[in-house]
């Protein structure tokens, strides 16, 4: 058996309040490092129709990463879409198409296929898949990015399309040529570690 003489058990006991005080507050700093926040994103919508284009963006994309695990969520509140081509294309958008009383936010939620070295410089191409929902129907989606990485901020840009019927939303006859049935859809954001 040990003994320890008493500079040794000083020294035991400062080690164990190290390790009690210390330790919560270093996971508490890894896990701060290891969550990029976007506090301001955006997603910009295009509809193609042989009569007509319309375009519309909201500037209030949110989204947080988990690096470690590679998990993502984002949203947008349906509501912060503005553009369109008049006032009535923007509620009727809101009432008649996405409900957004009913439905208020699209979502997507899941994780990073591709492992990505968070802290090294560059540009790369990854796919995130996850259930990406709109008007209250989820998809399971695989969704190209380019992840733009730079001294700890993560800029991140996609495009894809989005089915009108996948979300079981009808156009109505009388604008069936006003209306594409596929939607361009462009996001992009700046995500940074949070404090």
């Amino acid at each position: 058996m040990l003994l320890l003489n008493r500079k040794n058990r000083h020294l035991m006991w400062k080690f164990w309040i190290l390790v009690c005080v210390g330790l919560p507050a270093f996971q508490q700093t890894v896990l701060q490092a290891q969550m990029l926040r976007c506090e301001r994103g955006s997603v910009v919508f295009r509809s193609e129709a042989p009569l007509e284009v319309i375009r519309a963006e909201s500037y209030q994309l949110r989204g947080v990463i988990d690096t470690l695990s590679r998990t993502f969520a984002w949203r947008v509140r349906m509501r912060s879409f503005e553009g369109f081509n008049s006032p009535l294309q923007r509620e009727h958008f809101n009432e008649d198409y996405m409900e957004s009383e009913k439905y208020p936010e699209a979502t997507f939620v899941g994780y990073i296929i591709e492992p990505v070295e968070w802290y090294k410089n560059g540009v790369r191409e990854v796919r995130a898949k996850g259930k990406f929902a709109v008007h209250g129907v989820e998809q399971e989606r695989i969704i190209r990015t380019v992840l733009d990485i730079k001294g700890g901020r993560v800029c991140i840009k996609s495009a894809f399309s989005v089915l009108l019927a996948d979300h079981r939303i009808a156009i109505p006859r009388a604008v069936f040529q006003k209306i594409a049935e596929e939607i361009q859809v462009t996001v992009e954001g700046e995500l940074i570690y949070s404090k």
